[in-house]
């Protein structure tokens, strides 16, 4: 299966896996490298640095599948150039709109994980191959790629805006899917016309 990845997914999967060991031996790194709001700590290289952190294995792992599950795919699609600019851009977006959320919140706590580009890999995936099955986790029921992004893009504003399952980035996921989004309406302008 490894051997089956593109570089890009290899690095990335290589890279978060070498950063939660790197965190686990000197947890001082979330301090400097996990996304800080402004004010709070934040420095600029913190808008990437924080996507290959991770607050625990499981948060990890979960990470890791979706990276694979749609990474894979996508960078054979796109090639690994393409995929690389995509997932960058997620990753800010996501940054971005968490910063944007945290502001006003009294009690400011860092962001790790990369969860907000692997959101866009969800969008990318979902108007890349729509009709493709994807199979939920728990409980296991398949769905169409477009039918299961709609459903984690709407579940995902909705605990947001209801502050249900805090702790969790839910802005950051949206914002990971609003820059894949602006991408793929990006290249859709700049593809050549028949």
């Amino acid at each position: 299966m490894f051997a089956s990845l593109g570089p890009a997914v290899r690095s990335l999967l290589l890279a978060c896996i070498a950063m939660f060991v790197a965190e686990t031996l000197r947890p001082g790194l979330l301090d400097s490298l996990a996304l800080w709001p402004a004010g709070a700590g934040f420095q600029p290289w913190q808008l990437v640095t924080y996507s290959f952190l991770h607050g625990s294995l499981l948060h990890l792992v979960f990470n890791m599948i979706g990276l694979v599950s749609f990474g894979r795919e996508l960078e054979h699609y796109w090639g690994s150039r393409r995929f690389l600019q995509y997932w960058t851009v997620c990753v800010l977006t996501a940054a971005l709109m968490q910063m944007a959320v945290t502001a006003s919140m009294p009690d400011p706590r860092p962001t790790v994980g990369a969860s907000g580009g692997l959101f866009g890999l969800l969008l990318g995936f979902a108007v890349m191959f729509p009709r493709r099955k994807v199979l939920l986790l728990i409980p296991p029921i398949p769905m169409p790629a477009w039918v299961f992004a709609l459903v984690f893009a709407v579940l995902e504003l909705v605990l947001g805006v209801t502050g249900t399952a805090s702790g969790i980035a839910h802005f950051a996921h949206l914002g990971g899917m609003l820059g894949g989004a602006w991408m793929l309406w990006r290249w859709a302008r700049s593809a050549p016309r028949d």
